[in-house]
């Protein structure tokens, strides 16, 4: 499909989506995405389902524009007490350093979407213009649902597989994420990731798809956004570029990293998690996630424990456990506006276009 079309599909004016950061996307921040013509997006997968009706009240406040939020559509984690036992007192001496106490035990934390009755019923009540889901699908019974109700549905693919299951499954765009993205790898399956990188994967996916692909990971310019498009791609979704903006909820220590000689080295742990993300590189990647760990809780219950460790060294003027996501791009990200920084990517794109 061409970027037309994909125009037509969000009814926005430009083929640029804001990626749906939990914990840095804030309805100002997508508000202004889309006031701006691009795609402004919101998280939900870490909100209960009043939480997202919240968000979206608040979103809408803003902006009479289309915008897009986003699910979690993970496997629910599985309890495993002498797993996340041996997890914790294998992090307990970095507790120690802060004179912090030691978790007696994990929640589960956030709530898939698959199954979750509530949060669909939110969505069909609340009808916002896109919804998109990460990690997996829900059923393809709701995914029709919802486009009955008229909402535009989009999907993370990280390989060729889990874009035909995408395309089965009757949604509408796939956005294709390569392994320089930051945050969260969508792979269905973590133990089956193939850690494609964003060119090859959207050469792929545009010629074996009839859905329009939405290239991420590693776009931070106009120039990154006409070259997926010279690839196949109809759109790009950006996530990194946007955090310095003022309107995320991104702190100052997150911020100067990315200013920083620290924004040019990025990896991808699952220790942080329990499920493979990448972030700027600190203690969580060199020292918790070292040679000899033990075997991770699932996700996202690992994320109970490092959210301790993180307060309680922030608590201490601390940042070496900070969890900062970031792509491979990070030291092109600018601190601009957001409306702005749509507008500066639309003329880099149209100029490299023209070129």
């Amino acid at each position: 499909m061409t970027t037309d079309a994909l125009l037509r599909l969000l009814k926005v004016q430009y083929p640029i989506i804001q990626a749906p950061m939990v914990g840095v996307s804030t309805p100002q921040l997508a508000a202004a995405v889309s006031n701006a013509g691009a795609l402004g997006s919101i998280g939900l997968g870490a909100s209960n389902p009043e939480q997202a009706r919240g968000l979206i009240h608040a979103t809408r406040a803003l902006t009479d524009q289309p915008f897009n939020v986003n699910l979690f559509c993970h496997q629910t984690g599985v309890a495993d007490a002498a797993r996340e036992a041996a997890w914790l007192d294998y992090l307990a001496p970095f507790f120690a350093e802060f004179d912090a106490q030691l978790p007696t035990a994990l929640v589960g934390g956030y709530d898939t979407f698959v199954g979750n009755e509530a949060m669909f019923e939110v969505l069909l009540t609340e009808r916002p213009a896109v919804v998109s889901f990460h990690f997996g699908l829900p059923s393809r019974e709701w995914i029709q649902a919802l486009r009955e109700a008229g909402i535009v549905t989009l999907a993370c693919a990280t390989t060729p597989d889990e874009a035909d299951r995408i395309t089965a499954a009757g949604v509408d765009a796939v956005i294709a994420q390569g392994i320089e993205a930051g945050g969260h790898r969508g792979v269905f399956e973590p133990e089956a990731d193939q850690q494609l990188g964003t060119f090859a994967l959207v050469q792929l996916l545009a010629a074996r798809s009839a859905l329009p692909v939405i290239a991420a990971g590693g776009i931070m310019n106009g120039q990154g956004i006409a070259a997926a498009m010279r690839l196949g791609a109809a759109g790009v979704q950006m996530g990194t570029a946007f955090i310095p903006c003022p309107e995320s909820s991104a702190n100052a220590a997150y911020r100067a990293a990315l200013a920083s000689e620290r924004a040019y080295h990025t990896a991808v742990t699952a220790a942080i998690s329990g499920r493979p993300a990448r972030g700027m590189v600190n203690r969580l990647f060199t020292d918790v996630d070292a040679a000899g760990r033990p075997a991770l809780p699932d996700y996202p219950i690992a994320y109970d424990a490092v959210k301790a460790l993180q307060s309680a060294a922030l608590a201490h003027g601390n940042t070496d456990f900070a969890v900062q996501w970031a792509g491979q791009g990070a030291p092109l990200a600018r601190a601009l506006p957001a409306g702005e920084l749509v507008a500066v990517l639309v003329e880099e794109w149209r100029k490299d276009s023209e070129d």
